[in-house]
């Protein structure tokens, strides 16, 4: 048997270089240094928001975000902590440990270099849009519902990772509200919030009003809330948590490259967690990518290349101590709407954050937990659709039982229970509505001879759809000498609708009816001549048109 076709390694780094010029690179720098600012504390919320510690989302930030640009199928992806795994990463802290996470996401990297090597990217697209939606809404309520804590200051050692749990536990501990972290947060989230974004306003005679919002959109509202809320927090000695104070600040340097202890006994028990990680990240480094597709005019993103980047990040990151990483939609979209150009913007952010790690850690230190908690929650509302839950009413039954049960099961169980079920139902009812397209009619032929039906097929005859074919020997009349298919318009067919068909020629045998089949598609025909059917049936069964097969029952 003939080995499977692999994917070639090839970035796209290699072709976007090609005629690369100084005003490239002078576009590609500007907006790595924009990406890079933006992507800081963004890196370490979600480290924080994750339970491990910030610079952990800082590393991630640096290394994988230089492996995707650098080894990727897209031309401006950038990767990195994602907030879709702060909800997983959180769960496999709690229940299995840090060492457990690195050693998941290292093999969840080998899974998504698999998928890109075998040329699985394109099948991440099958699964359907409610799903997407249903478990992303999902994660957004968890992240909101994580940031609780940190936003009304309240005193937690260690926040459960279940969900009424969760709740519980907040609500037991409201008393301990801090009126001071609460004020900072939502300050915070309001000045994100109201924070220009438009990079693109005229700057000829527009007045100095216009003039200041543009350059003010320059600056991310993320940093001007975190700078502004550590200055407040600085001089004002406020009693609020920061980084220093709960991780005793940043490491003014890289982590030693250190393998985490691997043994089998781990990876078996790690088996969910891992297809988990690898799926998440496969959905949403792909969906990133198409995202980006339509925003730049450059070739389209290869997907089986970014799975392999992908996995090659999330095999080298928790060498460094780092966390999951993902292609990511905010970074990206900022990274185009910088004037990026090619995958050099991405190898900049990258290299943006490592000089702030070694130029700049120690102010950090002064960071409120509860400006991150205000920029997480700005997060997790632009993660989610809301709107698809007020349009639920316009679509299907099907549908919005999908997108709801995934949401559901998203926020009470976990995101596998979760997807697993929405892809059930998402087949359950897939069946159902390609049986309700099948179908059986008579079809009324002038010249028909006497004692000859006709019938004619619509839709595909499989599995889900047989029932229908069962019931036609019964609808034959007496007197009926020969039923006559009409099949120009039957699709396709499975074993189980072939068996179907055999069993309706046997039926009709025992009550001397004859069958003829006219005009049978080529996936059928040659499901019957694979089968046998065709020889059993005799060649005499199958009439290339309706008008042959009912001239071959009147010269019987």
């Amino acid at each position: 048997m003939a080995l499977p076709q692999l994917h070639p390694f090839r970035p796209r780094l290699l072709d976007a270089l090609r005629g690369y010029d100084a005003a490239r690179l002078r576009a590609d720098i500007a907006a790595g240094l924009t990406v890079g600012v933006v992507a800081l504390p963004l890196a370490m919320a979600f480290a924080i928001a994750s339970g491990v510690k910030p610079e952990q989302g800082i590393i991630t930030a640096i290394v994988a975000g230089f492996l995707v640009a650098a080894l990727g199928g897209s031309q401006v992806q950038i990767g990195g902590p994602a907030g879709a795994f702060i909800v997983i990463v959180y769960g496999i802290v709690q229940r299995y440990g840090l060492t457990n996470l690195l050693i998941a996401t290292a093999l969840s990297g080998v899974l998504l270099f698999a998928m890109g090597l075998f040329k699985l990217g394109a099948l991440v697209r099958y699964i359907p849009v409610t799903i997407i939606i249903g478990f992303t809404n999902g994660i957004a309520v968890l992240i909101g519902l994580s940031q609780v804590k940190d936003l009304f200051g309240l005193t937690i050692d260690k926040l459960p990772a279940d969900f009424f749990t969760q709740i519980g536990v907040l609500a037991k501990h409201a008393d301990t509200f801090n009126p001071y972290a609460l004020a900072i947060g939502l300050a915070c989230l309001a000045l994100v919030v109201a924070w220009p974004k438009s990079y693109t306003m005229p700057l000829d005679n527009i007045g100095w009003r216009h003039r200041v919002y543009r350059l003010a959109a320059h600056v991310p509202g993320t940093i001007v809330a975190l700078v502004l809320a550590t200055l407040a927090t600085a001089l004002f000695n406020l009693p609020v948590e920061t980084i220093g104070s709960k991780f005793g600040g940043i490491p003014q340097s890289l982590p030693d490259l250190q393998l985490p202890a691997f043994s089998w006994e781990s990876a078996k028990q790690l088996l969910i967690p891992t297809l988990t990680l690898a799926m998440l990240g496969a959905i949403e480094s792909l969906l990133c990518a198409r995202v980006a597709d339509n925003l730049i005019d450059a070739p389209r993103h290869d997907p089986n290349q970014e799975l392999m980047a992908q996995g090659v990040a999330n095999m080298v990151t928790p060498a460094f101590g780092g966390i999951p990483a993902t292609g990511t939609i905010a970074r990206t979209v900022t990274n185009v709407r910088s004037g990026a150009t090619s995958p050099v913007a991405g190898i900049v952010h990258s290299l943006t954050l490592l000089v702030v790690v070694l130029a700049a850690a120690p102010l950090a230190a002064s960071v409120p937990l509860a400006a991150l908690a205000g920029i997480l929650m700005f997060v997790a509302w632009n993660m989610g659709e809301w709107r698809e839950f007020a349009r639920l009413r316009q679509f299907s039954v099907q549908y919005r039982t999908i997108l709801v049960g995934t949401f559901l099961l998203t926020v009470i169980f976990d995101l596998t229970v979760a997807v697993e079920v929405g892809l059930v139902l998402a087949c359950v009812f897939f069946i159902y509505r390609m049986s309700t397209l099948f179908r059986v009619e008579p079809r009324a032929v002038a010249d028909a001879p006497e004692g000859v039906q006709v019938r004619e097929m619509y839709g595909a005859l499989f599995f889900g759809a047989v029932g229908k074919l069962e019931a036609l020997p019964a609808q034959m009349p007496a007197g009926t000498r020969a039923l006559v298919l009409d099949l120009h318009r039957l699709i396709g067919m499975d074993t189980s609708g072939l068996e179907a068909l055999e069993q309706l020629e046997r039926a009709l045998k025992k009550r001397g009816i004859a069958l003829l089949l006219a005009e049978v598609n080529e996936q059928p025909r040659s499901l019957m001549r694979r089968a046998g059917f065709e020889s059993h049936v005799g060649e005499a069964a199958f009439a290339a048109t309706l008008e042959e097969a009912l001239t071959r029952v009147s010269s019987r």
